[in-house]
């Protein structure tokens, strides 16, 4: 006679021994018959994710809630004074090279130059406030000058006012953008953008922006244009204009920066060379404009004062075609800022919340 085997879900082990003829038996834990009804009461009864957020917020103090309307008054109860000197070293140093930088990617936009100067020190005030990354300096950027240029540049010329109303319109929409990414939590969308895209779209940026500002280093003007083809042909045609002045002082400084960068990976101590390459070439390059007055040097010129009167951008009929534009530029700009300040989180020990630092670059 065959003999059966059976065994409980409560049973210490399940028997897999062989009885009679040899045939492995199949062993079905016994279920109770209201596990199923208990796991769906279970799972009905789990809070939503509305519901869970909601409960956060009850819970939350009167500080806690200071803390996450103004997250300045987090790092302000834990700063380091000892961090003070190293902190305040790096801001001027940012300081001085930003107003160089600013003013060049406003004309890479073209803009006027005292637009950069805007978009250089208002940012930064303001994540100060509302930022969460301790190491993040918000602010203009090379490749977002670029894709402003080559979009506004085929809607109006950019020498018209107008040009510089829908630049302020563009931005205006690329902050709404992103506050509804990051109120609506949609950081993760980021995720899927592969990093070879990314890697190529920068690298062609690149050089399309490194060909486009050649014409200063050149000394002739070069074709505005997004593409390689037309600017090496725009390069190539008026080689015969090409002056001597701006190319020598161009190569001395770009030899300056290679050097102190060098000098600061290869030796510990000259560390410090890295990160006061550029401001010494800025300083350097500023004196001798002053003391020499070289014609054949082009320089910014005058600079207004004050900050500009507020006023309503024109152009909204230009929407929907500032909108593909719009939607990739506050791609770009969450890809770089909060990559950035997610990897710099991740390399100081403290954790960051991306669709709350998308709200804050906005």
């Amino acid at each position: 006679m065959e003999k059966s085997s059976f065994a409980s879900a409560s049973s210490g082990e399940l028997t897999a021994a062989v009885y009679g003829a040899g045939r492995p038996v199949r062993v079905i834990p016994l279920r109770h018959p209201l596990d199923a009804a208990v796991r769906e009461a279970a799972a009905s009864s789990s809070p939503s994710p509305l519901s869970a957020a909601m409960e956060r917020a009850r819970a939350m103090g009167p500080w806690e809630w200071a803390e996450a309307a103004l997250p300045c008054l987090a790092w302000m109860r834990s700063y380091r004074w000892k961090d003070f000197q190293a902190d305040l070293a790096a801001g001027i140093t940012v300081g001085v090279m930003l107003v160089p930088q600013a003013m060049s990617y406003a004309k890479l936009a073209g803009l006027h130059p005292i637009y950069g100067l805007y978009t250089g020190f208002v940012p930064l005030f303001v994540y100060a406030i509302f930022g969460s990354s301790r190491q993040l300096a918000v602010g203009p950027v090379a490749l977002v000058s670029l894709l402003v240029s080559n979009v506004l540049g085929g809607i109006v010329n950019s020498s018209s006012e107008f040009y510089t109303e829908l630049a302020i319109l563009l931005a205006f929409m690329v902050g709404i953008l992103e506050c509804l990414m990051g109120l609506l939590r949609l950081g993760w969308l980021i995720r899927f953008i592969s990093h070879s895209v990314i890697s190529g779209f920068t690298t062609a940026s690149a050089i399309v922006i490194g060909l486009s500002q050649i014409k200063y280093f050149l000394g002739y003007s070069v074709t505005r244009s997004s593409k390689i083809i037309p600017l090496v042909e725009s390069i190539i045609a008026g080689i015969d204009q090409f002056s001597w002045h701006p190319f020598v002082m161009g190569s001395a400084f770009l030899v300056i920066l290679l050097i102190m960068k060098k000098l600061g990976k290869t030796n510990k101590n000259l560390r410090f060379l890295r990160a006061s390459g550029p401001l010494t070439a800025v300083v350097l390059g500023t004196l001798f404009v002053k003391i020499f007055r070289p014609p054949a040097i082009s320089v910014v010129g005058e600079i207004p004062q004050g900050l500009p009167s507020f006023s309503i951008p024109r152009g909204f009929e230009h929407l929907m075609s500032l909108m593909p534009t719009a939607i990739l530029i506050t791609g770009v700009a969450i890809l770089e800022s909060v990559g950035i300040a997610k990897a710099l989180a991740a390399k100081n020990g403290y954790e960051l919340d991306s669709n709350k630092e998308i709200v804050n670059i906005a």
